[in-house]
């Protein structure tokens, strides 16, 4: 097993509740918070990039949230935000382009006589694919499931389930293509 490589800056919370493979590399100033119900649970050879967030409790309602499992070989870019209160999962080799941002969870805004914060939140879990390409700046909100191989191109915002295979951009992201069509 190699030994991880560790930026200088990096700051680590709660390290008991993360658990790394073979071949973790995290770059300068990422952040890792561990403190969740199921843990962080990186595969072998994952690559945190610099400035990267990893939160999986609400900074809001101060509820203990999920977590996060990203597969073997999967990477973050620099700058992701990565809020998995509500539980991330993140396939085998798939690659997070520069600051991506994934939400799995959402403020309750349903009576207009309270405040937005005094109503809390909820919580839907994100899962993203294996062999996925997200690009840079891509928004994923809570509840969304990206499928194996898709595509999602840089600035989308993916607010609805992406089918394996295809190919989503826009605002809000909608199909555009299949990889396998001419």
């Amino acid at each position: 097993m190699g030994i991880p490589l560790i930026g200088r800056g990096v700051r680590v919370r709660n390290p008991h509740l993360i658990h790394v493979g073979a071949d973790l590399v995290v770059e300068d100033f990422a952040e890792i918070q561990g403190l969740s119900r199921d843990g962080i649970r990186l595969g072998d050879r994952v690559s945190i990039g610099a400035g990267t967030l990893i939160r999986p409790s609400s900074y809001y309602s101060r509820a203990i949230g999920v977590g996060l499992v990203m597969g073997d070989g999967s990477s973050l870019s620099p700058g992701c935000y990565i809020g998995c209160s509500g539980g991330v999962t993140i396939g085998d080799k798939t690659m997070l382009g520069p600051g991506v941002r994934l939400f799995a969870e959402d403020h309750v805004m349903d009576d207009p006589t309270v405040d937005v914060k005094s109503q809390g939140v909820s919580w839907s879990p994100i899962t993203i694919g294996s062999g996925c390409w997200i690009a840079s700046g891509v928004t994923i909100t809570s509840g969304v499931t990206i499928g194996d191989g898709a595509v999602v191109a840089a600035g989308a915002v993916v607010t609805r389930d992406v089918p394996a295979g295809a190919v989503f951009g826009g605002i809000p992201a909608r199909e555009i293509k299949k990889r396998n069509a001419a």
